[in-house]
């Protein structure tokens, strides 16, 4: 039997007694009875905060929302903002209101998901602050063994990317949690609840346990699996299938020719996957109510796939083939292209991309984050 954190907190129970606990979840922040984080916390000990990520505590905000400071209506607990316009930080404020800060929320293993970072952003203020500040561990969906694409470099640091990790990073929360207040010399006071009976090389479908979305998103753990790859697509004028029922999952734009792009892509024999012709028309996002033509990307071998090799190579067919495809422009004067804060580094727009190179060297730097990394475990 696989446990989270949350699953193994009252026999953690000390830790928490007599303190005044902030808590930073949203609607994945559930033990295995669904029993919801809030709810446990709040039950059991003195809740008197909740912290809002990207999309809200219920899940209730679309991608990019900011998110007000609000009474949540089923404990009666505040919510302070954590995804506010001008700040993704706790406020001197907000931390006056806590003794300690509790983070449980499903990782998807990825560097651009956002979340990660709201919990590297709360570990640093806690530390400046002197609070303390506990990770409830969870699996890492992608498996903790498997490392994927280049590390993000500085200059390129943003809220998709705002610490120096391989797109596809093979730690849990907790560890990554425990890398960065080491390296960044934070010290702070982190307890880490750790997950039992998780094996690193479990990819999530070895677990048993039910996929809960992390975001609307990402419905399905295979949207998850390919996410580190067609993600990319979100600093293109690509349809990355938002508004669809399989985000992250189709590929397209008026302009692709679809049977074309997948017999092209099927042709390249990459591993774990297959590509099929698709038609769609999103409902919101990028070419609403538009009809697209591209690919549907469909699993075949989980273990086998490599998503972001699997995204580079759809993403330089395309570019290579149809002049009318493009990086979006930044979206404020002065800032970088998406492109490159998704990539960590502004490669992807080199002039001349020879993709099996461009590949290599993503690997070595894996390898490389890979040997780094290993100190930091704390599963076998």
């Amino acid at each position: 039997m696989i446990r989270n954190g949350i699953d193994r907190i009252l026999e953690e129970a000390q830790l928490f007694k007599g303190k005044r606990l902030g808590l930073i979840t949203a609607p994945t922040g559930l033990n295995d009875r669904f029993e919801s984080t809030i709810q446990i916390l709040h039950d059991n000990f003195n809740l008197v905060a909740l912290f809002s990520p990207e999309h809200g505590v219920r899940g209730d905000l679309n991608a990019g929302a900011m998110v007000d400071t609000y009474t949540d209506p089923i404990t009666g607990v505040p919510v302070y903002s954590l995804y506010r316009k001008d700040s993704k930080r706790l406020t001197s404020d907000m931390l006056d209101e806590v003794d300690m800060v509790v983070y449980d929320i499903q990782d998807v293993g990825t560097r651009y998901y956002t979340f990660i970072y709201t919990m590297l952003y709360a570990l640093e203020d806690c530390a400046k602050a002197g609070k303390e500040f506990v990770v409830l561990d969870r699996i890492n969906p992608l498996d903790g063994v498997t490392v994927e694409g280049n590390i993000l470099k500085e200059g390129y640091q943003s809220f998709v990317g705002n610490y120096p990790l391989a797109v596809r990073y093979g730690l849990t929360a907790g560890e990554i949690a425990r890398m960065a207040n080491e390296q960044m010399n934070w010290n702070a006071k982190l307890h880490i609840v750790a997950c039992d009976g998780w094996d690193r090389n479990m990819l999530f479908t070895d677990t048993g346990r039910p996929w809960i979305m992390p975001s609307m998103g990402i419905p399905r753990f295979d949207s998850a699996l390919i996410y580190p790859g067609t993600c990319l697509f979100e600093g293109t004028n690509l349809s990355e299938g938002r508004g669809t029922t399989a985000p992250f999952e189709m590929i397209g734009a008026p302009f692709i020719e679809a049977e074309k792009l997948a017999a092209e892509m099927n042709g390249l024999g990459l591993p774990g996957v297959m590509f099929r012709p698709a038609y769609f028309k999103p409902v919101f996002s990028k070419f609403q109510g538009e009809l697209c033509r591209g690919v549907q990307v469909h699993i075949t071998d989980q273990r086998a796939l490599r998503p972001l090799e699997t995204g580079v190579h759809l993403m330089y067919t395309i570019k290579n083939n149809y002049e009318d495809f493009s990086f979006l422009p930044p979206l404020r004067e002065g800032s970088r292209p998406f492109i490159d804060l998704l990539g960590g580094d502004q490669i992807y727009r080199s002039e001349s991309v020879n993709v099996p190179e461009l590949l290599e060297q993503f690997r070595e730097e894996s390898r490389e984050f890979e040997q780094m990394k290993r100190e930091f475990h704390l599963y076998e």
